[in-house]
């Protein structure tokens, strides 16, 4: 319609043509994405080669041409089937060569037609028809007037809501009469997919074909209808958010009047920023932006106006959105781990291990790890160099001695002073979501009746849990899936089982002298000299005065201890050099007592000699392992069995089991029965104010008893660990490594342990199994046999102390 004049087409409507003229075969050229009805007038564009020879043939003869619909637009070259067999004919008004080669026809619809066969086909087609006449009712009903005037309202109601109404189209639908043309009209200026207008073309029945026509005439309308509401509503709120502007600048412009500062609108408007830079997720900025109307709405000198600005601050300050990039070179990080740290190369293993997992698979879960060791392994700076080896942040939290779950979660903000967590607050320092994240002394964790913070932590270090850990004062969800957790704890005893099941747990056992010599030169002395103020050619430890500083001066599995007394060493020649000496100082093992005194630590009488009634036990405590001496004195009396030395309900029960097991095989060890129920039995642990339980010493004990009532001499280079059954099995113990290293800076040379304790010794650092003996038994006789002596001295008829 836009295309042609109206008039023009009023008069062609009316115009009743010539159908008898067409001849029955004609060219034909297939058209795309269009149907054309008949009386209808349009411009095509024609540019396939057998379509410019096609329009070149009908205008060379008498201009008419079939036109049929191409079922696939797609295709570039269609042949017989990719057409429609009904079509229009059509007449070439006009025709024009463009310049690019193509051919622009004016063409008006004729009349409906069918293909018959296809007479030609090379160079264009050509096709024999058939027409096919439209069947109108020779007198309109009720129903069919009805049927068209709503039609034609529905068609103006259309061009009125897209603004095209005007009175020459009002004029044009009121001139028509025939159903059959009003449906030809209407559907050739709709926009309908090519299938719907090809059933509309095919309908022969003009009252049916306005029927069908009205339906999609109706759906149109309503999605013009629902397409101008939605213009109009964006009309209005561009509308509306003028009016704001407006008004937000009259209220700024009411403030500056009463001389109000600008001071809340510059912090509303940083908060907006900011929270827009947080990039946090939807549910949460949506939260966040109601507390910060909340807060545009208050005075900005309440009370509750500091509560919410404070938790604004809180939430824009954290790192919702912020990470660093993770250093990934291995050898690079290895480096760095040993640069820091001599030793623990199972701990390193593992950590560059984690390292190569992440290279491979980034988006892996963060890792909960726990190093369990005794004091001063280095369990913090091995974070420490975990961070650095990684380029994360490091952020440390003590958990020593918190009662209050708050701590980990957080106060309600219904509380005066509450604040986030202590992990969110870690976080909110370091300004990264992905640190390493140390939370140290986890085995001190206490609970009380504010609530059971290790019970708290349970989400936090659980990877399925975190990535929506809640804090109480947030009160909205954070990931802490990128966060590297690593805990620290001298025991795994008194870790919550729940908890420790979360965890990795690598055990750190502690140092052997060598390893602490080596530390000590390379470490922890150029340390000392930087802090105290001196130079490295000022002074000078001999390697045998290292080596007595850590035998006779320190005895621990860490080193702060040793740490502590190079201290002294380089605060006494600092003195030295600020009273005016100068020179080189060295420190030799014969001028150390100067600088430190005594040795503090010798070995003890009873170790000096093999004694009866003597074992030496193994002990695996929170500092380390350590020696323990087990002592056994029979005295007249009626075989009672006292048990002193601050021990516990454990090793009370290994002692009465080694009673057992004594009386019970007296004579496979020559004990006469008469001497034990006459004899009363004393065992005692020397270091009585130290608390000692747990299931190892069995065997020790049981060995200290049979030497007491044989007689035989326990011999003190061995050292011994393992519990006993009361049939005499030696059943597994824990820490052996701790205990041997132990042992190791006791001096002793030969230790036994349980059978299904070799499987330790995989583990065992080589200088250990290349200074001690270690013997693997399966039962309490291969122990004495190992420990005692071979012959015992004449047995007297009444026992003495031992």
């Amino acid at each position: 319609m836009a295309e042609a004049d109206i008039d023009d087409l009023i008069e062609i409507i009316e115009k009743d043509s010539n159908i008898e003229d067409i001849p029955s075969t004609l060219p034909m050229m297939p058209v795309r994405d269009v149907v054309v009805f008949t009386d209808m007038l349009l411009p095509l564009f024609v540019g396939r080669e057998k379509s410019i020879k096609a329009v070149e043939k009908c205008v060379e003869t008498d201009r008419y041409m079939f036109l049929s619909a191409q079922k696939d637009s797609e295709v570039e070259k269609p042949g017989a089937d990719d057409v429609y067999q009904i079509g229009t004919i059509g007449r070439i008004q006009k025709m024009i060569k463009l310049p690019d080669g193509r051919i622009k026809a004016l063409v008006q619809g004729i009349a409906k037609a069918k293909i018959l066969e296809f007479v030609k086909k090379r160079t264009f087609f050509k096709v024999e028809i058939e027409l096919l006449a439209d069947r109108d009712p020779d007198e309109l009903n009720i129903e069919d007037e009805a049927l068209m005037r709503n039609v034609k309202e529905a068609s103006e109601k259309l061009l009125a809501l897209k603004g095209e109404l005007s009175g020459d189209v009002g004029d044009l639908l009121s001139h028509i009469e025939a159903p059959g043309k009003l449906a030809d009209l209407v559907a050739s200026n709709l926009n309908l997919k090519v299938e719907d207008a090809q059933v509309l073309l095919e309908t022969t029945d003009a009252c049916e074909r306005l029927k069908k026509v009205n339906d999609l005439l109706a759906r149109e309308l309503d999605l013009s209808t629902v397409q101008a509401k939605i213009q109009t509503d964006v009309k209005d709120e561009i509308s509306k958010n003028q009016r704001d502007y407006y008004l937000r600048e009259q209220v700024k412009a009411i403030h500056r009047e009463l001389g109000e500062s600008d001071d809340k609108l510059a912090e509303i408007d940083e908060f907006k920023r900011k929270i827009k830079k947080c990039k946090m997720p939807p549910d949460c900025e949506e939260e966040t932006k109601k507390q910060l109307k909340r807060l545009e709405q208050m005075h900005s000198d309440s009370s509750e106006a500091s509560v919410v600005r404070t938790y604004l601050d809180c939430i824009v300050s954290l790192p919702w959105n912020k990470s660093t990039k993770d250093f990934l070179n291995i050898q690079k990080s290895k480096e760095v781990l040993d640069q820091n740290h001599f030793g623990l190369d199972k701990v390193k293993e593992r950590i560059l291990e984690y390292l190569s997992v992440r290279k491979l698979n980034p988006k892996k879960k963060g890792q909960i790890i726990c190093f369990v060791g005794p004091p001063g392994v280095g369990k913090t700076s091995l974070g420490k160099a975990i961070a650095k080896a990684m380029k994360r942040k490091f952020h440390r939290v003590s958990l020593g001695g918190i009662r209050d779950e708050a701590e980990i979660r957080g106060h309600r903000r219904t509380y005066i002073g509450s604040m986030p967590g202590r992990i969110l607050q870690g976080l909110r320092q370091c300004g990264t979501n992905n640190p390493v994240f140390m939370l140290d002394e986890i085995d001190k964790l206490g609970s009380d009746f504010r609530g059971d913070p290790s019970s708290a932590l349970l989400e936090a270090l659980d990877p399925e849990q975190n990535f929506d850990f809640s804090d109480h004062y947030l009160n909205m969800p954070f990931d802490l899936s990128n966060v590297l957790f690593i805990l620290t704890a001298n025991i795994s005893d008194t870790i919550p089982s729940a908890l420790l099941d979360r965890m990795e747990v690598i055990r750190i056992s502690g140092y052997t002298r060598q390893e602490k010599k080596v530390i000590a030169q390379t470490h922890l002395l150029p340390r000392k000299l930087k802090e105290n103020g001196l130079i490295r050619r000022s002074i000078q430890i001999s390697s045998g005065a290292m080596e007595q500083i850590i035998a006779e001066y320190t005895l621990e599995a860490g080193l702060r201890g040793l740490e502590r007394k190079l201290d002294a060493v380089c605060r006494k020649i600092a003195r030295k050099i600020a009273e005016g000496k100068k020179g080189k100082f060295s420190i030799t093992k014969q001028n150390l007592a100067k600088y430190l005194g005594p040795p503090q630590f010798v070995s003890e009488l009873d170790q000096e000699e093999s004694q009866v009634g003597l074992a030496t036990g193994l002990a695996w405590t929170e500092v380390g392992g350590e020696q323990l001496y087990i002592e056994v004195a029979l005295y007249n009396g009626k075989g009672d069995l006292m048990v002193t030395g601050q021990i516990g309900e454990v090793m009370q029960e290994s002692a009465r089991a080694a009673l057992t097991y004594t009386k019970a095989h007296a004579k496979l060890y020559d004990i006469d029965k008469e001497e034990i129920d006459a004899n009363d039995i004393h065992i005692h642990v020397p270091a009585g104010a130290i608390p000692k339980d747990g299931p190892s010493a069995g065997i020790a004990i049981t060995t200290a008893l049979i030497s007491a009532f044989t007689h035989r001499k326990v011999d003190h280079k061995v050292g011994m660990t393992g519990e006993i059954s009361l049939r005499g099995r030696v059943l597994p113990i824990g820490g052996l490594k701790e205990k041997a290293l132990g042992a190791l800076r006791a001096g002793i040379e030969h230790i036994i342990i349980p059978e299904k304790n070799r499987k330790d010794l995989y583990d065992m650092p080589a200088v250990i199994k290349k200074k001690m003996k270690f013997t693997c038994v399966k039962d309490v006789q291969e122990v004495l046999d190992i420990a005692l002596e071979k012959k015992a001295p004449k047995k007297s008829k009444k026992a003495k102390a031992s």
